[in-house]
């Protein structure tokens, strides 16, 4: 049956107060309006940010959660000054996500905030992520996969819903383009970050910059690969690659897919 707003609406009406693990992505945007519809004792939102974290990002969901309305509570956190994730081992995302979670719940309980939140969905848990144990360890529920919701409904109700983040392209963070067991440098997801905002600046939305050493490889949505063969892109990318430290430059002819780091592990 297709999911409606009522659907989650009606889960979330059983927390009095709650704190929502925020991004300014499609789905954690989708259930911090749908927690305000609900008319929770008492709602906010909390971000943590990292130097996994784009700027830009901290940005953008600054403006979705003022134009809901709600408060949003930033907080910086050292995720690189954490061994077992900077290591980056396949199993990195726990380590992270436990160090982050715990930095939110730290920020709920100063808050007087009893329920904590994060925006996994359905169609999340076919993939290898190892950050759900760690929010389940941690005591966030998951009311949007509990109840169902895959990503296009998601989309498809944050659409009706007025939501300007209902077709944002996917995010994660900037660890993700780092094969596991390659130790995170600072350096390193600051060239990642400044190649894909280049990209980005091209026109191409959906944008993933994979780290390999000195050879970047660039996954763009697979209907816009051809464009990065044009002449003129070809050649400003390949130059301002250089400038910004890689020796290679390689385009993925597949295209961007979700989890494709995972794949060496699967």
């Amino acid at each position: 049956m297709e999911k409606t707003i009522k659907d989650i609406q009606a889960r979330l009406g059983n927390y009095t107060s709650a704190a929502v693990a925020f991004s300014g992505g499609v789905d954690s945007s989708f259930l911090l309006a749908a927690a305000r519809g609900a008319g929770l004792e008492k709602l906010i939102a909390v971000m943590v940010v990292s130097p996994f974290v784009p700027d830009r990002e901290t940005e953008s969901a600054r403006k979705v959660a003022g134009t809901l309305g709600v408060d949003l509570i930033v907080v910086e956190e050292d995720v690189l000054g954490n061994p077992d994730v900077v290591n980056n081992s396949s199993q990195r995302c726990f380590y992270c996500k436990k160090q982050i979670f715990a930095r939110i719940k730290e920020v709920a309980r100063k808050q007087g905030v009893e329920f904590l939140l994060h925006a996994i969905n359905l169609d999340d848990m076919d993939d290898f992520r190892p950050g759900l144990r760690a929010a389940e360890e941690m005591g966030f529920f998951a009311p949007l996969a509990e109840a169902g919701f895959t990503k296009a409904d998601i989309r498809r109700l944050s659409k009706e819903m007025g939501l300007e983040t209902w077709d944002r392209p996917s995010q994660s963070c900037l660890a993700t383009r780092i094969p596991y067991d390659t130790p995170i440098e600072r350096e390193i997801l600051i060239k990642i970050d400044k190649a894909e905002s280049l990209i980005q600046d091209l026109g191409f939305e959906q944008v993933r910059v994979r780290f390999h050493g000195n050879l970047a490889r660039i996954e763009v949505a697979p209907d816009r690969v051809h464009r990065l063969f044009e002449a003129p892109v070809r050649k400003k990318v390949s130059t301002a690659f250089k400038e910004i430290g890689f020796a290679y430059t390689s385009i993925d002819i597949d295209g961007y897919k979700t989890g494709k780091m995972n794949d060496e592990i699967l």
